[in-house]
């Protein structure tokens, strides 16, 4: 069982740069011998002895036993790319999407998965994507969110939107629709107590407002705008009363709210509800196709209504399932909540699920298309551990980065040492490791260097060590002391590599963890002529974005290994 779990783990460890993973590795195990389950308490703490082993090693000590006993775990087997499935009816230029977000927030990862699903499939047919900011309730909008949202748009789709219409400077375009469906019979203006129609319409039995008169009808509608109050009427479709579905029996269209709204103030009175808005938006800008979650297919048939109504062609739905995310929080509201009582910085707190969060983290808005198209268009709900989450993500995320970001050295909580004997020369290292031509980072080295405390703790007496690209040493009678210079002296019997820096040659540096923590050490001087905005991959650290510069330190924040 130990040789089988180390099998899996040394996997992780040299997938995950030498840190290997424990949640990966049960699902490997399970897969190769489901007898596993029988007895998850032992494997699991058979699993923890064995990581810690094995992390215990250097990465070239861990790959280098995994080529001698499982050389076949260290060829990646090659993945097909996943394409979209084709949507019915769709003609090569004519397809336009919608996304319409409502504008109570800035956009979260579950918002990446529509947007990057409709933009996708309006790349694959040459068509449009519209960014539709629905506000038809003055009571849930927050006013930075429609800045931060377009941006948030623009960025996930690589800029892909075709334009930005407001709902609510489309009010007076709702009223004409009202009005011509109120004379057309199609409509009327309920003035019944809700809790009495709501009691009428579950017998499946008709107001008496249904059938007033078009001239009432309409005097009942100018005085929405001029003398009711909110709830004294509301401008209900006349569907069908006895319909199975409960939902679809005379639905309510617009409704009075007396709220301020931050685009409008006070002026308008009468607002759309979402289904009404949504028809009437669809028709106009020539939406074709829909993609949206499968808890608006009771939408789609309200707002079939009005299609049939005024004879317009409906557009083609197609439905995606609900993603759960476990272990982090994504609700607007209570995130909004969460910052204004300064529990997190903004909506861009490192911590915060949201993309403007992300995007300073340095993730690439092409990491969450390729994880949309992954996911692909199906109705099936998933349930995913934010974990989860982030290991697909971040796989998307460094296959991105890792072939064009430069390397540089980070030694987090610095300890100075000296290494006796250890010559003044020049050490060289790429800046890409798999091309040359960007030229590469030069040090001038003698006997004195920083490592990392970690790294400093975990030297043995007589062990033998490496300064990645530098040098070999070895600790003696409590001194360190050189050996030699060469890889290759080190890779027979070495215990670790170690990142590094010449004491005389850093700069300062910070970066701030996922979970809000910081690592503050130092880096190398070529740091000093990176812009801000720069992602670059600290080695044996993570990819990291540099945010800021603050008394002159530099800034990063963390992003993914």
């Amino acid at each position: 069982m130990e040789d089988l779990i180390r099998k899996w783990v040394l996997q992780n460890a040299v997938k995950y740069e030498g840190k290997a993973q424990q949640g990966a590795i049960i699902g490997k195990l399970i897969s190769e011998n489901s007898d596993i389950k029988n007895n998850m308490k032992d494997v699991v703490k058979l699993i923890a002895k064995v990581i810690k082993d094995v992390n215990a090693l250097s990465l070239d000590k861990q790959m280098a036993e995994l080529q001698a006993k499982w050389p076949e775990l260290l060829v990646e087997k090659p993945v097909e790319e996943k394409v979209l499935k084709d949507l019915p009816d769709a003609v090569q230029g004519k397809v336009v999407l919608r996304v319409a977000p409502s504008p109570s927030g800035p956009l979260h990862i579950g918002h990446a998965y529509i947007t990057c699903l409709n933009s996708e499939y309006a790349k694959k047919y040459g068509g449009k994507l519209i960014l539709r900011i629905e506000d038809t309730n003055p009571e849930n909008i927050f006013s930075p969110a429609y800045k931060l949202i377009e941006e948030d748009v623009r960025w996930l789709t690589n800029d892909n939107v075709h334009s930005v219409p407001i709902q609510s400077d489309r009010l007076h375009t709702y009223y004409d629709y009202a009005e011509k469906l109120l004379n057309m019979e199609k409509a009327y203006v309920c003035t019944c107590d809700a809790d009495v129609f709501r009691t009428l319409i579950a017998k499946k039995e008709a107001c008496l407002c249904r059938n007033v008169p078009v001239k009432e009808q309409l005097l009942r509608w100018d005085k929405m705008f001029t003398s009711y109050e909110p709830g004294q009427a509301v401008v209900r479709i006349k569907t069908d009363v006895a319909h199975p579905n409960p939902a679809m029996r005379d639905w309510p269209a617009l409704r009075i709210n007396h709220a301020k709204h931050p685009r409008t103030g006070t002026e308008e009175k009468v607002w759309p509800l979402m289904n009404f808005a949504v028809a009437v938006d669809d028709h106009e800008m020539g939406v074709t196709h829909t993609i949206r979650g499968k808890d608006h297919m009771d939408n789609a048939k309200r707002q079939k209504y009005i299609f049939d109504f005024f004879g317009w062609k409906v557009p083609v739905h197609k439905y995606v399932g609900r993603i759960n995310f476990e272990g982090i929080e994504v609700s607007k509201t209570k995130t909004k909540l969460a910052i204004e009582r300064g529990e997190y910085e903004g909506w861009d707190d490192i911590r915060l699920p949201f993309l403007c969060a992300l995007k300073r983290r340095g993730y690439q808005s092409a990491a969450f298309t390729k994880w949309a198209v992954d996911i692909g268009l199906t109705e099936t709900d998933k349930t995913v551990a934010i974990d989860e989450f982030f290991k697909t993500l971040n796989h998307f995320n460094k296959e991105i980065l890792d072939p064009v970001v430069n390397r540089y050295f980070f030694v987090w909580d610095p300890v100075k040492i000296s290494i006796e004997g250890a010559p003044a020369q020049q050490v060289s290292a790429d800046l890409h490791p798999s091309d040359p031509s960007r030229g590469k980072r030069v040090f001038t080295t003698s006997m004195d260097f920083f490592i990392s405390r970690d790294d400093f703790g975990a030297l043995k007496e007589n062990g033998l060590y490496r300064l990645m690209h530098c040098l070999n040493f070895t600790k003696k009678g409590g001194n360190l002391v050189f050996v030699s210079k060469e890889h290759k002296d080190f890779e027979e019997k070495g215990d670790a590599i170690m990142h590094w820096l010449p004491v005389d040659q850093t700069v300062n540096v910070c970066v701030l963890m996922p979970d809000h923590s910081e690592r503050e050490g130092v880096g190398e001087q070529a740091i000093a002529n990176l812009p801000v905005g720069a992602n670059i991959q600290f080695e044996r650290f993570g990819f990291c974005r540099l945010d800021n510069v603050k008394q002159k330190t530099f800034q990063f924040w963390f992003g993914c290994r």
